[in-house]
């Protein structure tokens, strides 16, 4: 056997093919990633956060650009995979890479803002113990500047995740875009236990649910004999072997992504990760991780598991309804801001699923439209909070938003605005995402879900309109915290979030017609 073998003549490397154009935004970011290590290792402490903001800055312009002249340019119609088919670059692949860009630009400005915090909102090492000479020494105004890879990175995954065409891609995906936010939610300068804890629960609870999303990749490609999502569909579709393997995978896998789409009941890390990460950091993670992980919902259900669509179709109206019931009944007991918008994006969480479901054209580009919309009201209203400050940092307690109104009239209008999008008021991004993917769920068929949906929709603006209500009619206290002029970065991320959330509710045509330009690419 031995001599068969060397007598045998060397087989060729395949080496896959790359279609350099539809992939060059993601190597940018992940460029822009390595550099921004490196600039770390090697330029004076002075320079560095200048050098992060203008790398971190221009790879996301660039990036952005690359994708316009791409996706108006050579772009296939029906979409192009590259890499041996493991990312696929289809329309609704361009239309997230774009939103998570335009996200990431705004929370990297968020970020970078050293007026709203002297010394940036966040420090370098997460696990050092608070109270310490070395605590006091790192939490002191000096700028520390390894977020800006950090973010970086997770901006990388969370493309990487959305276009992602096999599940093992998925999985290294998601671990790229995971394992910088589990830092990240450990390096607030205030409030520092608070902070280590939310990052200790996001990695525990994190680290599990891959483990559900890797050991129900190993049962479908055990099934299918493939990790490809068409691999595996083509095997639902035609295959007479018993189906246990399948929805027993299909189930662990969906886990995994419900997770990392704060989809209740998965959701139990949110409202402590939300109330104690930084809240720039908090702004990031709550617009550009919820539009990965939907990208990623909606190109597994509509591609891999789409020939069996009625037999988990049901288990999916379920947990829709239990996100919607925990995220609007718990949001009316929170007294924190943060927490009630953490359970404010369960709530969302819910009707995004119901666009995910439908499984029709409307039904995915509603979903991604809704992505759009939600994403840049979540950055702009944790931008606004980030402004009310007291002492001790933020000031996130709902009794120091009293008379908000009275010291800031500027201020308490925008937020308003803001919550009235969350609320799905009409003239608001809000109400455009909430109206296409009812009436896509309507089409296909889902008329009780959506009766739910517009129950619990209207239980949960009574939080909203609690906090207005307490911003304009109540008396603010003496000792009552103030309102930070806004920084350039912070001052932009809300101008660019609030004119987002006003123009996509008065003329959305443009974004609706992009978001249905095309399905998902094989």
């Amino acid at each position: 056997m031995l001599d068969i073998l060397l007598t045998q003549a060397p087989q060729p490397v395949q080496v896959p093919s790359v279609d350099y154009p539809a992939v060059l935004p993601v190597l940018i970011v992940f460029g822009a990633a390595c550099l921004s290590v490196l600039v770390e290792a090697f330029f004076p402490k002075g320079s560095r956060f200048r050098s992060q903001v203008v790398l971190s800055l221009v790879a996301i312009v660039g990036a952005g650009v690359a994708l316009i002249v791409y996706a108006t340019g050579s772009a296939p119609a029906g979409g192009v995979t590259t890499f041996s088919r493991a990312i696929s670059i289809d329309r609704p692949a361009l239309f997230l890479w774009g939103t998570l860009l335009a996200l990431a630009l705004g929370a990297v400005l968020l970020i970078s803002d050293r007026v709203v915090e002297p010394g940036g909102a966040l420090v370098a090492q997460a696990g050092i113990r608070p109270g310490t000479v070395q605590d006091r020494a790192q939490t002191a105004t000096v700028m520390q500047t390894e977020v800006f890879p950090l973010t970086l990175f997770a901006l990388g995954g969370m493309m990487a995740f959305c276009a992602a065409n096999d599940l093992l891609t998925m999985f290294i995906a998601l671990e790229v875009l995971s394992l910088p936010l589990y830092l990240m939610c450990g390096l607030a300068r205030r409030r520092r236990l608070l902070s280590q804890e939310a990052a200790v629960k996001y990695f525990l609870l994190g680290a599990f649910s891959s483990a559900f999303f890797l050991y129900g990749l190993a049962l479908l490609y055990g099934y299918a004999n493939s990790v490809k999502l068409g691999d595996i569909a083509a095997a639902a579709a035609g295959s007479d072997r018993s189906d246990t393997l399948l929805f027993a995978g299909i189930g662990l896998l969906v886990v995994g992504l419900l997770f990392k789409g704060s989809v209740g009941p998965f959701h139990t890390w949110t409202p402590d990760v939300y109330q104690g990460a930084p809240t720039p950091v908090t702004a990031f993670m709550a617009a550009c991780t919820k539009v990965a992980a939907f990208g990623g919902i909606l190109r597994v259900l509509s591609v891999a598991f789409s020939p069996t669509s009625w037999e988990w179709r049901g288990v999916l109206w379920g947990v829709a309804i239990i996100s919607m019931v925990i995220g609007a009944v718990l949001g009316l007991t929170q007294t924190d801001v943060k927490r009630m918008i953490a359970y404010s994006s369960i709530a969302h969480a819910g009707f995004l699923l119901i666009g995910a479901i439908a499984m029709t054209r409307d039904g995915l580009s509603s979903t991604l439209f809704y992505l759009l919309a939600y994403g840049f009201t979540t950055l702009a209203a944790f931008g606004v909070i980030s402004l009310v400050r007291d002492s001790s940092g933020e000031a996130t307690h709902l009794s120091a938003w009293a008379g908000l109104a009275k010291r800031s009239p500027l201020l308490a209008a925008v937020f308003t605005f803001l919550l009235l999008a969350l609320a799905g008021i009409p003239l608001t991004s809000g109400f455009v995402g909430k109206f296409v993917v009812f009436s896509a769920a309507l089409s296909d068929g889902m008329a009780p879900l959506v009766v739910v949906a517009l129950v619990f929709s209207a239980v949960a603006a009574f939080f909203y309109l609690r906090v207005i209500v307490l911003m304009y009619f109540s008396e603010p206290a003496a000792d009552g915290p103030s309102v930070t002029v806004p920084g350039f970065g912070t001052g932009t991320a809300i101008f660019l979030g609030t004119a987002v959330t006003l123009v996509l509710g008065l003329v959305p045509a443009f974004a609706l017609g992009w978001a249905g330009s095309g399905g998902f690419a094989l």
